[in-house]
């Protein structure tokens, strides 16, 4: 064989060895590691995404925007196209707010052709990602929930997270209508990762906008209020609702200490509670208003039965007298409710005996929740009957020995006010422009009972009365102070030191157009709801008749 047949020999030999090659490779690759290949391509080349849908609005009854959705992007990466991840993280990271290391880390990974760097990032801050100009970094068009006022009524609307579904308050309740549907969107990219085909699988459809009962003048005013009494009284909590006893809508709930609904990461958890159905307290003499409804409703009593009162009353083993000590005395019924007088609120329910008492007082509503639509909502405590001590008809009329909500007591005091009729109080006005039907109610005192109990609670404000400092030129007003020990839940007997003050009342008396509830928690320096909450009464009051153009008395 000569020199040139063995160097074409050769070159057969080599040309048939890298076709052997070539195709054990194409079959290895094909078949053997075809679909995995055809998965990492897939994932690398075809992206599919949620397009989130825009959120409803919340907005208050006068249309004043309370919780908005926003142009916000996320910030994804495809990693294998990010050339240095590391300088990538850098300049990223003083935008995003991430740590240059976490960047690092999701830029790295060799796994996936798809990652999140950061959620509802804020258009300027999108914008800026964007001039950086970085291959393999995307952003995706969203939204960010936001809230225009920051502080007002943020236990009552709740919070977003980052996943764009409610966390609390209104915004964890309705978030099925509030969310909407999202939508999906596949998009196909070429070897650079530039898009070249986008396809909408479901398009997105937006939530419904919720209009509440809040009005956003009064509700912050009444937030001022608080913080004036936070800052005087340093409680632990505080709590004010305003309604409208007619309709039993809403008008203003707020919470003291205040959060920014922008930032509710910087307060503690415990203020994120939205107190006014959250907490639970002893309403102490705020509750002897319904003592005094049961009794002249079943015809225990009338306004002007007399009462001779000794200075205490023993009931079992306890002894229990007045807030302030005194001798004996002579007073009517509307006298004991105006003065607070715990000796004759006891005679008075013992009169009823305790099981109409418990009748009434279930009957008030206490012991159920309200039917409110806010999410946490408490029942309340209320013995039964087999449960009574000995001594239960001397704690129970004065409204200790039980518990109730803020929102409970506000609801029962509507009754009163409003004729007679107990009904669930309403917080959402309007579904996407359509209005909520109103709760039909139950009747549980007569109209006369109501209007007797009306101008007894006058007698609070008047000379002798627990408030009679308080006054708002013009009008006549109605309510009842409440000063309550609270239970040490160290020793479980009451404490010496610990108190709740509260007022209730309503205006204009004869026909009200406005109810106020005040609960202080654990106020420092004074504890008489007279002294603590029904000032703040006033000054909520006095600025709600003039905004709500409530004619004088």
């Amino acid at each position: 064989m000569t020199i040139v047949d063995r160097r074409i020999s050769l070159l057969f030999a080599a040309f048939l060895l890298l076709l052997t090659l070539a195709f054990v490779r194409a079959f290895w690759l094909g078949a053997v590691r075809g679909d995995s290949l055809a998965r990492a391509a897939n994932t690398q080349q075809v992206v599919t995404a949620e397009v989130p849908a825009q959120r409803g609005l919340i907005v208050d009854r006068e249309g004043v925007d309370l919780a908005v959705s926003e142009p916000a992007d996320d910030v994804s990466a495809t990693p294998y196209l990010v050339k240095d991840p590391v300088r990538a993280a850098a300049r990223l990271a003083p935008i995003l707010g991430i740590p240059s290391a976490e960047l690092t880390e999701k830029l790295s990974r060799r796994d996936t052709g798809f990652v999140y760097l950061a959620r509802r990032v804020a258009a300027d801050k999108a914008d800026r990602v964007e001039r950086l100009k970085i291959e393999g970094i995307d952003l995706t068009p969203g939204t960010r929930r936001v809230y225009p006022r920051d502080w007002l009524a943020t236990q009552v609307l709740g919070t977003v997270g980052t996943e764009g579904h409610g966390l609390a308050g209104i915004e964890y309740l309705r978030d099925e209508q509030l969310h909407g549907t999202d939508g999906r969107r596949r998009t196909v990219r070429d070897a650079k990762g530039e898009p070249i085909e986008t396809t909408d699988l479901r398009t997105a459809k937006p939530g419904e906008n919720l209009e509440l009962t809040l009005d956003a003048a009064l509700q912050s005013k009444v937030e001022s209020v608080l913080g004036d009494v936070g800052e005087r009284y340093r409680p632990k909590s505080a709590t004010a609702i305003v309604m409208d006893p007619k309709t039993s809508e809403v008008l203003a709930m707020a919470n003291w200490p205040r959060v920014n609904a922008n930032d509710p990461g910087a307060a503690p958890p415990e203020a994120l509670q939205n107190r006014a159905v959250g907490l639970t307290y002893e309403p102490g003499s705020t509750f002897k208003a319904f003592t005094v409804a049961g009794a002249l409703e079943d015809g225990k009593v009338t306004p002007d039965t007399q009462f001779n009162l000794p200075p205490q009353i023993v009931v079992a083993d306890r002894t229990i007298g007045e807030s302030h000590p005194r001798g004996p005395i002579t007073l009517s019924t509307a006298g004991i409710l105006a003065q607070s007088s715990n000796v004759g609120s006891i005679l008075i329910g013992q009169r009823l005996g305790k099981v109409e008492f418990d009748r009434w007082v279930r009957r008030f509503g206490f012991g159920t929740p309200t039917g409110v639509d806010l999410p946490g909502e408490e029942r309340g405590i209320v013995p039964r009957v087999n449960q009574y001590s000995g001594s239960s008809m001397g704690n129970l009329p004065i409204g200790q020995g039980l518990s109730v909500t803020p929102l409970q007591m506000t609801s029962a005091y509507a009754a009163i006010a409003n004729g007679g009729v107990l009904r669930s109080p309403q917080i959402i006005r309007a579904v996407n422009g359509r209005r909520v039907p109103r709760a039909k109610g139950t009747r549980i005192i007569s109209r006369t009972t109501s209007a007797q109990i009306r101008s007894m609670l006058e007698g609070v404000f008047a000379p002798g009365g627990t408030a009679a400092e308080v006054a708002i030129p013009g009008y006549k007003l109605a309510g009842k102070t409440g000063t309550a020990n609270k239970v040490d839940t160290k020793t479980g007997e009451y404490s010496k030191a610990n108190y709740i003050a509260s007022f209730t009342g309503f205006a204009p008396a004869a026909r009200p157009e406005l109810l106020v509830s005040v609960i202080v928690d654990e106020p420092k320096g004074e504890i008489y709801g007279g002294k603590i909450a029904a000032p703040a009464f006033g000054k909520i009051t006095e600025f709600a008749l003039t905004h709500l153009r409530v004619p004088p008395s």
